[in-house]
């Protein structure tokens, strides 16, 4: 009777083991396949006989050799269970992805656990790797995070120009007023605006004046470092925050621009607009009390280019 009941339950085991919808794979010591299940045989292709005693690595190439056995001697050693998460290593094994509604991947994310099997001599005889088709979770979170990245970038995006908002670039300048009060560390700031912007709405229009903005903006990108920051301090006027540099790196940087600028002719339903910007230029060589103070300093260095007729760099106390 006894008998009669082991064999059902190792019937019944075994039937729960081939239809449950996780890739099973038990291995002796020596990496070798001992069990496959029907996940396994239907993701691989390859029948429960064709793997039988075959090496794990010689099945999958993908996997790294080292770091697996160094991740299954540590189950062995320990005798607990071990994890793979698809964030860490997006699958073990490489099967292709057949969920039709992330269909878009081309492989299976997967997680995995690595389980100590002991025989009845107490002994770690085996190891039962369980394979979890994470796809979908995957592709989910991915989709999310994508969202959440393309939200936090429009809020902090100008929309007329593409460039960093008021908001955005002056919490920029706090953190790196904040670092040159703590390190001792340099920056400077260019403020300008575009000439006689004013005349430009009244001549050509306000939409024309709004392709001007964004012709300007298109010439900061180019101009800019990635560890730049340009923004739009509003209307006709930009900021600059350039890390790291000094007020004669910056005065270089803002006739660069200028030149740019100066050289550069906007098209309007077959109108050339000729313009050009006037820059100021500060640094936190100056002591200031915080960073608004610095505004202040660049503004007043542009009101001196303003003064001194326009399309010109100056720098505050320069």
């Amino acid at each position: 009777m006894n008998e009669n009941l082991e064999f059902n339950e190792f019937h019944w085991l075994l039937a729960v083991v081939q239809s449950i919808d996780v890739g099973v794979v038990v291995l002796d010591r020596d990496y070798r396949v001992q069990v496959w299940n029907t996940f396994m045989e239907n993701r691989s292709g390859l029948q429960p006989h064709e793997v039988h005693k075959q090496s794990l690595f010689s099945l999958f190439p993908e996997i790294e050799e080292n770091w697996f056995r160094h991740k299954v001697e540590g189950v062995v050693t320990l005798g607990t269970p071990a994890f793979t998460i698809w964030e860490q290593r997006p699958y073990l094994v490489k099967f292709k992805n057949y969920q039709p509604i992330t269909g878009q991947e081309e492989y299976m994310f997967q997680n995995t656990t690595i389980l100590p099997l002991q025989a009845t001599n107490t002994n770690i005889e085996h190891i039962c790797l369980i394979i979890y088709d994470v796809t979908s979770v995957a592709i989910n979170k991915q989709q999310l995070q994508a969202t959440n990245l393309q939200l936090q970038q429009l809020s902090r995006t100008d929309r007329l120009t593409g460039l960093n908002n008021r908001g955005y670039w002056e919490e920029c300048l706090q953190h790196e007023y904040a670092r040159h009060r703590r390190y001792q560390s340099m920056a400077a700031l260019v403020m300008f605006d575009i000439d006689h912007f004013k005349k430009v709405n009244d001549t050509y229009g306000h939409p024309a004046g709004d392709k001007v903005i964004q012709a300007v903006a298109a010439v900061v990108r180019e101009q800019v470092r990635d560890t730049d920051i340009a923004g739009r301090y509003g209307g006709e006027e930009f900021v600059v925050l350039l890390p790291d540099v000094d007020s004669s790196g910056a005065m270089l940087f803002a006739e660069r621009l200028r030149l740019r600028i100066e050289s550069l002719l906007v098209s309007y339903e077959g109108q050339t607009i000729p313009f050009t910007i006037s820059l100021g230029v500060a640094d936190l060589s100056h002591p200031v009390q915080d960073y608004p103070q610095l505004i202040e300093h660049a503004d007043q260095a542009l009101y001196a280019s303003k003064q001194g007729g326009r399309n010109q760099v100056n720098c505050y106390g320069g």
